[in-house]
This record gives structure tokens, C-alpha cells and sequence, in this order.
């Protein structure tokens, strides 16, 4: 009988494991782990820590999760690998070249994305992000949205998705049911939205349309109106009436980072919440290993529904990539981004999230 697996992806502190952190991942079996900047020098290195978390975990099928959405939202820089738009960029480019010409840039900009990936041992991105870009939307998200027209982030977001099954990489929609309305960062603290669900309609529409994408990400905000008492994330009211019912999502569901401001409570606690309430694993990313010590021992494992969506992802893995001409593809996708006025993007989402971490770290 295969292990059970923990309903969690942890972290890691720095380019190669610790011998705590091995131990660790030996005796829960965690379902995977999410990679930052912090945990990448150099794309030999990353290989190798990759192999060495498949290992360790003693599972080929473990997930190894990172977030390269384009923009500031890259794990993987320059010089060892290509510069990436950002989606904010990626739907301007429509202005300058048609929507049929901005389709086939998102299709590339995934492709060319999961080359990357696969030559790293990495299986799981965090992307695409289907929210919708309004004037108050938070600067820790406008850029990365691809603009204000559903239909339109709908579309592009199905490109994506596809391009990267088509490239064996399992992508995770984000962040379901919507989260552009809010004017704060979830980082810090947690955004309430006062709309109705009539007006919220709109922002599950790119979400609903890709409803069959094989994973999800839930979003850190109040929805008064289905939920007035816990973030979507921790809400089985609002997981399975928006989520699982009017979305008709039915994907295996994540957490967004435990870790931020936005939950409160320690982190088994708001991990419990976020799995009492309906998601199928958390994501924590801190990286404290007496931290995730004590989470891991309360962390249950992947319930048997859980597993069966697993199971769907799993089988992304096995099918074999379909080849491309990667230099084609670079050369235009380098034409079209290189062509129109980039967005100013002053706002660091990953610095943030590494600032509070470090203070967290100082605080133990």
C-alpha cells in the first residue's frame, strides 16, 4: 500500500536540503514542496535539489511546485534562463498585435515556461493567474493580471492552461473565486469585499470557464455577502457553494500561502481551518523547520477524494511532452514583448513574503 501523503507542500531554507529537513520529509511524506528564489543559484544546483526532494520523499510523483508567472513573479531570472512578461504585458500586447497574436504569445510564454521547468525537475506552476484588473485592485496583483475583460482573461488563461499540459506541467489557476476587487495586499492583512454576488459574477467568469484545470488556488478574502466570518480559504460555505458549486470547480484545490497575515491563529490552526473547510492541501512557505515540525505532526494526510484528484494530475506526468521549436517560439515571443510599453510595476509581492519571513525567523 502506498505511503499516505501529507495535505500539505513545505518549504525549504536554502539551495540543498538540511539533514533536519531530510528527516523531516522522510517521516511525513509531504505532497510536495514550493521552490523560491532563496532555494535557486544555479540551474545545475536546482537539478540536483530537485532529484535530491524526489529522493528523500521517495516519490517520483512529488510535487514540485513554483510560481513563474512572468514579471516580478519569477523564481527562475536571468542570465541562466529567459526573461519572462508579465500577464498585465501579455494582454497590452493585443493593442499592438491583434487578440489571435496575443493567444499565441500566452501560448508561447507557457511553453516556453515549462521548457524551463522540465529541465529542472519541476512539475507544478503556479500559474495562470485568471483574476481580473480593476482601478482599486492591490498593486500586489494588477500586474499580474491579464487586464479587466473576463472574456478576454478567460481565453488566455485556457491557452496557458493548455500549453502547459501539453508540456506535462500541471498548472494552478489563480485565485479562486477572484481576487482583483481587493485594494489591500494579503500579505499583510486580510481584504474584505462588500460586492454582491450578482456584481462577483464577472470575476468567476474566467475561473468557471476553466473550471476542468487539474489544480486551483484559493484566494485570502472575505466575501460578505456568502461568508461574513473566514477568508474563502477557510470557508466551507464559500468553497462549496462559489468554488465547488456556481465555479463548478472540481480540481484539487490548494491553499494560498498559510503564512500570510491574512489567516490568523498558528499555522496548524489555520492549516486545520483551510483543510476542515474544504481544501485539499495547504501551502506553507516559510521554510522554519520547528515550525513545520509542529505542523506536520498535526497536518492529516490527503483524504481519498483528495487523492483522486491527485491521481488526475499524476497522470499529466506520464504523458510524454509534445516537442516544439523552442527557438521559433523565443525568437517571437521576444518580438511581441519587446515591442510594446511595459507596465511600471513598482510593487514586490516576493519581497514581501521574504521580509516577513525573515522577521518571522528573527522573532524564533
Amino acid at each position: 500500500m502506498d505511503k499516505p501523503v501529507l495535505a500539505a507542500t513545505l518549504s525549504i531554507l536554502g539551495t540543498k536540503l538540511s539533514d533536519d529537513e531530510k528527516k523531516l520529509f522522510e517521516q511525513f511524506n509531504p505532497l510536495g514542496v514550493t521552490l523560491f528564489a532563496k532555494n535557486i543559484e544555479s540551474k545545475q544546483q536546482l537539478k540536483k535539489l530537485t532529484q535530491e526532494i524526489r529522493d528523500v520523499c521517495g516519490r517520483n510523483d512529488v510535487l514540485i511546485a513554483i510560481d513563474q508567472e512572468g514579471g516580478r513573479v519569477r523564481r527562475l531570472r536571468e542570465p541562466e534562463f529567459r526573461s519572462y512578461a508579465s500577464q498585465i504585458d501579455l494582454g497590452k500586447t493585443e493593442k499592438y498585435f491583434g487578440f489571435e497574436k496575443t493567444l499565441e504569445t500566452v501560448r508561447n510564454h507557457a511553453l516556453l515556461i515549462a521548457q524551463d521547468l522540465l529541465e529542472c525537475g519541476i512539475n507544478w506552476n503556479y500559474a495562470p493567474c485568471l483574476d481580473i484588473a480593476y482601478p482599486e485592485t492591490s498593486d500586489v496583483l494588477k500586474s499580474r493580471c491579464f487586464g479587466n475583460d473576463e472574456k478576454k482573461i478567460a481565453l488566455l488563461g485556457k491557452a496557458a492552461i493548455d500549453a502547459y499540459l501539453a508540456s506535462t506541467i500541471c498548472p494552478c489557476i489563480k485565485h479562486i473565486p477572484g481576487h482583483g476587487r481587493a485594494n489591500v495586499d494579503p500579505h499583510l492583512q486580510l481584504p474584505i469585499l462588500e460586492n454582491s454576488l450578482s456584481e462577483l459574477k464577472k470575476d468567476f467568469y474566467p475561473f468557471r470557464f476553466n473550471r476542468h484545470a487539474p489544480a486551483g488556488m484559493t484566494a485570502h478574502i472575505v466575501i460578505r455577502e456568502v461568508d461574513d466570518k473566514h477568508p474563502v480559504t477557510q470557508s466551507k460555505i464559500a468553497i462549496d457553494k462559489i468554488i465547488r458549486g456556481e465555479i463548478g470547480f472540481d480540481g484539487f484545490l490548494i491553499s494560498d500561502s498559510i503564512n500570510m497575515n491574512a489567516l490568523k491563529g498558528s499555522i496548524s490552526d489555520r492549516a486545520l481551518a483551510c483543510l476542515e473547510a474544504g481544501c485539499d492541501a495547504v501551502c506553507y512557505c516559510y521554510g522554519d523547520i520547528g515550525e513545520m515540525t509542529d505542523f506536520c505532526k498535526r497536518c492529516p494526510v490527503l483524504t481519498d477524494k483528495s487523492r483522486i484528484r491527485l491521481a488526475k494530475i499524476e497522470n499529466i506526468f506520464k504523458n510524454k511532452p509534445q516537442i516544439q521549436e523552442y527557438n521559433k517560439l523565443e525568437e517571437d515571443y521576444a518580438r511581441v514583448c519587446g515591442s510594446i510599453e511595459k507596465y511600471d510595476d513598482k510593487y514586490d509581492a516576493t519581497e514581501t513574503l521574504r521580509l516577513m519571513e525573515k522577521i518571522k525567523l528573527q522573532e524564533n
